[in-house]
């Protein structure tokens, strides 16, 4: 195995998105990450639609490149492989509610004294503190706590469900890659390990970047609709006479013109570089009546050539087409396991020096039980026996 990651090796116990989609990451940069599954309880995304060859598409891209060992971490005979399997890892990765994780016997404190260099992730919704600590959540409810739904949509419709899971993945999966690579750095100076509390909710009020700083120094409360990047400005989608949409972005002056020259209005740079919201309405309108009297095609064939910070709204099966990605090569073919390969969306960082090629699909539970524990030097006749008590699978 290659890539910048590959002397890392990762315990994961996570579920559905947040843990997974981190563990991708680290996975496709090259560390080795084992999967702890239980043998009893279905991971929800193993089932999650649409399907393909009988396996979920979602948890076959999420967990690509993993190892899968089933434990039962009822059991104390797995709790105890678990302990043997950390003292050779670099990073514990989990998802359960707080306090889960130490009344299995398997909480930070434990595996450190077990492993002192061991960096020890949780990701949870409300972090391991305050009051909503053990409270059940999704993605929608970490961003309507953390103040982000708030001022994202519009004025007279309210909040808008995103089409990505913003706080799972830009609040927990990528703080929580972002962390433990930190803490790994740190332990190359100290070879101390550490412990990382992840928020989702924590996290995605962090990304409150420009709104958050307007209303803490200024008071500004944001609303939707009322600042220069949630549609408060002529900063916004404009439908096409054929019911498509197109992005404006056009922000600076330079942009501004090459926009209205390209319309045939240059007499709306002026409304463009004003403040005053009454002209930014104004423009609105105008841009709208504009872009209704063109068709998508119409208006793509138009602004191509013209830098203007304007583009369609594609669809996922057109992005997949769009020259722009497919030079990025954003789509791997990636083995499944007899000799066929599932298109899966790449690892999208590029390195120098390359990344390691996708190894396999999401594997099945258990997939790779006995591999895992005969490196770790157990008999086959103790496997043998872990199986036939249902320790493993």
């Amino acid at each position: 195995m290659s890539g910048p990651l590959a002397s890392l090796k990762v315990l994961d116990f996570s579920s559905l998105l947040p843990g997974p989609f981190a563990s991708l990451m680290l996975a496709d940069m090259g560390a080795e990450v084992l999967r702890i599954e239980s043998p009893t309880r279905l991971d929800l995304l193993r089932v999650l639609p649409p399907h393909d060859h009988g396996t979920s598409a979602s948890h076959a891209y999420l967990n690509r490149n993993k190892r899968s060992l089933a434990l039962d971490l009822k059991q104390a005979a797995a709790l105890e492989l678990v302990r043997e399997l950390v003292k050779d890892y670099d990073i514990v990765l989990e998802q359960f509610r707080p306090g889960v994780m130490a009344r299995l016997g398997l909480g930070y404190e434990a595996l450190k004294a077990i492993n002192p260099g061991l960096i020890y992730v949780s990701i949870t919704g409300y972090g391991q503190t305050g009051p909503y600590k053990d409270r059940a959540g999704h993605d929608i409810n970490y961003l309507a706590l953390a103040g982000v739904a708030s001022h994202t949509g519009r004025r007279d419709g309210g909040p808008l469900p995103l089409g990505v899971q913003l706080a799972d993945v830009g609040g927990g999966s990528l703080h929580a890659v972002v962390g433990l690579l930190a803490a790994v750095i740190a332990r190359q100076q100290s070879g101390v390990g550490q412990y990382l509390d992840v928020s989702m909710t924590d996290c995605s009020f962090s990304l409150n970047a420009m709104a958050g700083a307007g209303y803490l120094a200024c008071g500004v409360e944001p609303e939707r609709e009322n600042h220069v990047l949630n549609g408060g400005s002529f900063y916004d989608y404009y439908r096409t006479r054929d019911g498509r949409w197109m992005s404006v972005g056009s922000l600076e002056p330079a942009f501004m013109q090459q926009l209205c020259a390209a319309l045939g209005r240059p007499e709306l740079v002026a409304q463009g570089l004003s403040p005053q919201p009454e002209q930014q309405n104004s423009l609105k309108l105008a841009l709208q009546v504009e872009f209704e009297k063109r068709s998508f095609d119409e208006l793509c064939a138009l602004f191509a050539g013209v830098d203007a910070c304007v583009e369609p709204v594609l669809s996922l099966s057109e992005a997949l087409e769009h020259p722009q990605l497919k030079a990025r090569e954003l789509v791997s073919q990636v083995p499944r396991g007899d000799g066929s390969t599932q298109a899966q969306i790449a690892c999208p960082l590029k390195f120098s020096e390359g990344l390691p090629k996708p190894r396999h699909i999401g594997a099945a539970v258990g997939a790779h039980t006995d591999e895992v524990l005969t490196e770790l030097g157990v008999s086959p006749q103790r496997i043998s026996a872990l199986r036939s008590a249902k320790v493993i699978m």
